[in-house]
């Protein structure tokens, strides 16, 4: 496993951008570091970083490099999960990139549920909008990536996919809040809290409001689902979410409302992994766990 520490300081030093600071990051000296990154590239046959004035930055043959030794990383996690499954341990980690609006209820539920029966398995779960949680699958940090709206695909195998439509979050006295169903105009019309552009709730908002009337125009834009559902219990205002990350609290403050299917079509909750990548034992059993209790959520916010 030597080979092993070596690539884990390469990717330390291109972390870092910088020798001296990933030495400090590995407690070793920034001169040990060097030295033995050279030694690798002589016998690998290649240099894998720029060194440049400021720091280092990996070249194409660094980042094939990296590339291969996350992946080899990968394989070795699973295969460690295979052999202590045989043995009858149940150990195991997930690292699981998602969108906010999991975090509430659906994600802590699953995962309680599933430490229930496999109480070795530990995760880490990263929050993530829907650009940097393929970013994640891409770079092996994260085996599983559960978002709305993701925007490419590439190298992503769904593993489940379900529909959520958009819905406005308001005060239970706010002059909407008596509507089963609310269009968007009406919503744009009054003050409203938006989440920020590279969310996927605030996607559909764009697009929709490109083929309406109304403008998009939030008092509060912002990254945090959880400041929406409390802002606008303070003011007058609209917010926008999904239901999977809404439930109606016991104080009955707040509603939400679907917005009409003709204004904003619903968009996708996607389950996925990288693309022919075998994932660890205790990440596929979430995985089928997770795609399972997707399929069995309620159309509707309760």
């Amino acid at each position: 496993m030597r080979h092993l520490y070596t690539l884990q300081l390469v990717e330390a030093a291109a972390r870092a951008g910088s020798m001296r600071r990933a030495a400090e990051d590995m407690s070793l000296t920034a001169s040990a570091l060097n030295r033995r990154i050279r030694r690798f590239e002589a016998d690998f046959g290649a240099e894998l970083f720029e060194r440049l004035p400021g720091g280092v930055r990996l070249n194409a043959a660094g980042e094939l490099l990296l590339a291969h030794y996350r992946a080899t990383l990968s394989d070795l996690a699973r295969v460690r999960e295979q052999v202590a499954d045989l043995a009858g341990e149940r150990r195991g980690h997930v690292s699981l990139a998602c969108s906010q609006a999991l975090l509430p209820y659906f994600l802590p539920e699953q995962i309680a549920a599933y430490r229930a029966g496999h109480p070795g398995v530990t995760f880490a779960v990263k929050v993530r909008d829907r650009a940097e949680a393929e970013a994640e699958l891409a770079s092996y940090a994260s085996d599983l990536a559960l978002v709305f709206e993701p925007i490419y695909l590439v190298d992503f195998d769904v593993i489940a996919s379900i529909a959520q439509p958009v819905y406005a979050v308001m005060a239970a006295d706010h002059p909407l809040a008596t509507r089963p169903e609310l269009r968007l105009r009406d919503c744009l019309d009054g003050p409203h809290v938006a989440p920020a552009a590279k969310y996927g709730v605030r996607h559909l908002l764009d697009q929709a409001a490109r083929r309406g009337t109304r403008r998009l125009a939030p008092i509060v834009e912002t990254e945090s689902f959880e400041l929406i559902r409390h802002y606008v219990l303070h003011e007058r205002a609209v917010g926008f979410q999904i239901p999977i990350g809404l439930r109606a609290p016991p104080d009955g403050s707040l509603v939400f409302r679907p917005l009409a299917a003709q204004d904003v079509p619903a968009g996708s909750l996607i389950l996925g992994r990288r693309r022919n990548r075998t994932l660890p034992v205790a990440s596929a059993r979430f995985a089928q766990r997770l795609a399972v209790a997707l399929k069995a959520l309620p159309a509707v916010a309760t």
